[in-house]
């Protein structure tokens, strides 16, 4: 109700580039009791408001200032990859258009031997629908723009192209350059002539495309950042068979009511939120954990939404559904954390405030002054037209772009997946690394380490015979031990197989009756363990590793101790994180022992470890090291750990890992190998030196220019030579990132 004080989620369009993120916040924020935070890479505006304000009133505010407003939708689980690439079709289609109209005006321009009889009538008529169509996006920017007195980078496209595209259009059709026989020529001593023999199509064709192939990739980027949460809702299960009158029904989960029971069969995903009422198995939270070893429940263990069923057929009762799950909290906190990160602001951006006015100012001044000089209207003109494209930012739309488009490719074939520039900027401050530690420094599944026998008992007998009947066992240990037993040699087929709940398995094996389970599964078959045994069940529990028992023919025979190993290259990853700079702390859910083993393993202080903690404390731990002036970097593969990637300064997610945390990171590495971190880092800060020397030289080449151009030392054909041979510096400079190692 309007009455009461709130908080509520508003979608933003229009909004064109950072400054227009600034400007909304700056209007919501002069409301009384009004605090908003506005998210131009999620197009979103979470605001707080007082009692006795209407949410209608924040939207008139914000279309006030130009731009739209609505409350969102809630967010649909539909699943569909085309989503994100559907909304980015209209600028992917006026880029098509403008580009395959554009080379041939450009060519035409720039190489005499192609100006044939009237070729300037062709290149009006094909850079015409570039200039209105495809520029049109920059034009109404500039309109929104001028009518709240702002400038941004759209007012100078926009001027410059349609400045150029006026006078070429004045010199076809009043001037001379609409004569038969009309040719271009590269002129470096300016004349004070007409200027109605020159047309600048070229560069009002030019600048549109580049600038529209710059805006595209970033839009690209910046609507990947929304996935995360469609990554997430995706892991619900679609339906669930629910009982209702003692039979089963099956209807979508999205109908699930708090009190329902339903019905998980093994190798379904549990619906939502819930307790088991009937049956027993083994649940595999590690899409949501990120932690390999499943979860054994029975009547009266709470169940989470989304969880997989490992083991037998449970009946659960729903206690939480819809928003109030676990998976929806997961989702409603990668999007605060990505809602509460900081704004970054492109540096063209911040630059093109002060610089926009400046040049307007500056043509409107070259003009003022050579009409007072008496050089006539014409030349005045043409300096003024100079100015603007002289200053016009092609070189700067193509900074970010070219050296982003470069660096991305070349972090593919490194495995490394860069989001958009805004990542750079992250990688240049990071002064800490927190790593998850399942599939990111350990495997994430579990591994035979050891055979331990007891005395006189062969090894790989111990393994052969609990491997064959562990391989009729879907349970990720047994599974362990069977796939280090079938590596040895072939196995024998069980007969008589028994799945005994929460213990273990038993069966026969080559007329051998035997157990392999919890020592406990040994115990009640009068099997006692001998002093060698108890000591390796023991040291496997101080070590967080755990022991499966094996025995036959009456007597325990020998112990199979499983782990999540850590992985070969860990070590050495941590040593080459700690070599740029970076102080790595080990974050997991698992237990404090397990946890130091790990750390110890690849090079990481005791007291650097953060152990047992939920998924939302592992959002509270990345804050915490911020809180300490820390900029963190996260690399974690567990939904679990999405949060905490949104939430870090820098977000790295292995490519092995689950689409959430993929899709919450801002790098991804594909591999799985976490020396590839140390490079993405590197190759990053690599890509945004060449950016920002991108951006130096684009500025240093129309700052330089400029007084020439207000001079009338440039005539408008050598200003766009000038601004073509800027981009070429740009892009040839962008190149150097492909030598990259």
């Amino acid at each position: 109700m309007a009455g009461d004080p709130g908080t509520v989620e508003l979608a933003i369009g229009g909004m064109t580039c950072a400054s227009c993120a600034n400007r909304i916040e700056r209007k919501l924020n002069r409301l009384d009791g009004v605090t908003a935070t506005v998210n131009y890479a999620t197009e979103k505006a979470r605001v707080e408001y007082p009692g006795g304000l209407d949410p209608r009133d924040l939207i008139a505010e914000v279309e006030k200032a130009g731009y739209t407003a609505t409350l969102p939708a809630p967010p649909e689980r539909t699943g569909e990859p085309g989503e994100p690439e559907d909304e980015l079709r209209p600028l992917r289609q006026r880029l098509i258009v403008s580009l395959i109209l554009s080379v041939p005006v450009i060519a035409m321009a720039m190489i005499p031997p192609l100006q044939f009889t009237y070729w300037q009538w062709l290149s009006l008529t094909l850079a015409a629908p570039v200039v209105v169509y495809g520029g049109w996006p920059f034009h109404r920017a500039a309109w929104t723009n001028l009518r709240h007195g702002a400038a941004t980078m759209d007012t100078l496209v926009s001027l410059g192209t349609l400045a150029a595209f006026g006078w070429s259009l004045w010199a076809l059709f009043l001037g001379d350059a609409g004569l038969p026989g009309m040719t271009h020529g590269f002129e470096f001593t300016a004349e004070r002539l007409s200027g109605g023999s020159n047309i600048y199509l070229e560069a009002a064709a030019g600048v549109t495309a580049f600038i529209l192939a710059g805006r595209y990739f970033e839009a690209r980027a910046k609507r990947r950042a929304g996935s995360a949460l469609r990554a997430l809702l995706d892991l619900g299960a679609k339906d669930v068979a629910v009982l209702r009158d003692g039979a089963e029904t099956r209807v979508p989960s999205d109908l699930l009511v708090a009190g329902d029971r339903f019905v998980v069969r093994p190798g379904e995903k549990i619906a939502t939120d819930g307790v088991v009422e009937d049956g027993s198995s083994a649940v595999d939270t590690s899409m949501l954990t990120g932690e390999p070893v499943p979860v054994e429940v029975g009547p009266g263990d709470a169940v989470t939404g989304a969880t997989v069923n490992s083991g037998g057929r449970l009946v659960v009762r729903a206690t939480r559904v819809g928003a109030d799950t676990r998976l929806a909290q997961m989702a409603r906190l990668v999007e605060e954390a990505q809602s509460g990160k900081a704004q970054v602001q492109r540096l063209a951006d911040r630059v093109s405030g002060v610089f926009v006015p400046v040049v307007i100012a500056l043509a409107v001044g070259t003009l003022g002054y050579w009409l007072g000089a008496g050089a006539g209207a014409a030349a005045a003109f043409t300096a003024a037209v100079a100015v603007l494209i002289i200053a016009c930012p092609c070189a700067l739309g193509l900074a970010t772009p070219t050296a982003l488009l470069v660096g991305t490719g070349r972090g593919a074939t490194l495995g490394i997946l860069i989001k958009g520039p805004e990542v750079l900027e992250s990688t240049r401050r990071v002064d800490t690394v927190v790593l998850d530690k399942t599939g990111t420094v350990t495997e994430g599944r579990m591994t035979l380490v050891e055979t331990v026998p007891a005395a006189g008992e062969d090894p790989a007998e111990i393994l052969r015979l609990a491997g064959a009947l562990e391989h009729a066992s879907e349970h990720p240990i047994a599974q362990a031990v069977a796939r280090a037993a079938a590596d040895a040699g072939p196995l024998p087929v069980p007969e008589d197989f028994t799945n005994v709940e929460g213990l273990g398995v038993q069966g026969v094996v080559d007329g051998h009756a035997v157990l392999a389970g919890r020592p406990r599964l040994l115990a009640e078959w009068s099997q006692p363990f001998p002093p060698e045994l108890e000591r390796a069940v023991a040291q496997a529990h101080a070590t967080a590793r755990t022991a499966v028992a094996v025995g036959w023919d009456g007597r325990a025979r020998g112990v199979l101790v499983v782990a999540d190993t850590v992985k070969p290259t860990s070590a050495e990853a941590v040593a080459s994180l700690r070599s740029l700079g970076l102080t790595p702390y080990l974050l997991t859910g698992d237990n404090e022992t397990a946890a130091r083993t790990v750390a110890a393993a690849v090079g990481i202080p005791a007291g650097h470890v953060i152990a047992e903690v939920l998924p939302a404390d592992k959002m509270d731990a990345v804050k915490r090291l911020q809180s300490e002036g820390r900029t963190v970097a996260m690399i974690g593969d567990g939904v679990n750990d999405a949060a905490a990637l949104a939430q870090a300064d820098l977000g790295l997610a292995m490519g092995t890992g689950t689409d959430a945390a993929i899709e919450a990171s801002d790098l991804t590495l594909v591999r799985g190998d976490l020396t590839v971190a140390a490079d993405a880092i590197r190759l990053s800060r690599r890509t945004l030196a060449i950016i920002k020397s991108n951006l130096f030289w684009a500025f240093a080449y129309n700052v330089a220019a400029l007084p020439l151009a207000a001079a009338g030392l440039l005539t408008p054909m050598i200003a766009g030579a000038a601004m073509a041979l800027s981009s070429v510096f740009v892009v040839t400079n962008s190149l150097r990132l492909r030598r990259f190692t």
